[in-house]
């Protein structure tokens, strides 16, 4: 159901592991994420969320420098992709994941991915593709950074419509529940540089 939202995964941005890097280039390690996906039906409110994040490719232009100062400088970070399992997105409330993953169709598309074009941390915006249910899509994303110790945290959220995306507001109890197509991800990460 409104999970389909989610994606966002969005929004999100990033992920458990490392990708390895090219002379010029660093590379960035997730130390922890969560996506977070929230909604309403004419009935309650729901929430869904993933852990289960990852880097897809990262490439910071850092040679010789401290990556995390130089991942918040205009153009610095050249590629960053992450993608969400689609069927790791799981709600607290029983009968919500079988419905938000059909609607997300996790069978035939099981990722949702974000690719990164532009970051602006002083504009608190990232620009990007996002990739829910095999249709992709330009978003921006509210974000917010802030250097603490040695990592980057990132936070932020984006509002999306389901049916942007080709999924249909899930409906139960014979039609008596309808949800509403318009939800909001949100998301926690913290950054860290490789260590490999």
């Amino acid at each position: 159901m409104r999970l389909a939202t989610l994606t966002v995964a969005a929004t999100a941005m990033v992920a458990l592991g490392t990708v390895p890097y090219a002379a010029g280039t660093a590379s960035l390690a997730l130390t922890s994420a969560r996506v977070s996906i929230e909604g309403t039906s004419n009935i309650h409110g729901y929430t869904a969320s993933s852990t289960a994040v990852k880097i897809a490719a990262v490439d910071v232009d850092a040679a010789g420098e401290d990556v995390l100062g130089r991942a918040l400088e205009p153009n610095a970070i050249r590629a960053f992709e992450v993608i969400i399992p689609t069927a790791s997105l799981t709600s607290p409330k029983d009968g919500i994941d079988k419905n938000m993953h059909k609607a997300l169709k996790a069978a035939e598309y099981p990722e949702i991915r974000f690719r990164l074009r532009a970051l602006d941390v002083a504009a608190g915006t990232a620009t990007g593709r996002l990739t829910i249910a095999g249709v992709e899509k330009d978003v921006t994303l509210n974000i917010k950074v802030k250097r603490q110790d040695a990592g980057l945290a990132v936070t932020g959220e984006t509002a999306l419509m389901m049916t942007d995306y080709g999924i249909t507001p899930p409906k139960a109890m014979l039609g008596m529940l309808k949800t509403d197509p318009k939800v909001t991800i949100t998301f926690e990460l913290l950054l860290g540089p490789s260590l490999g």
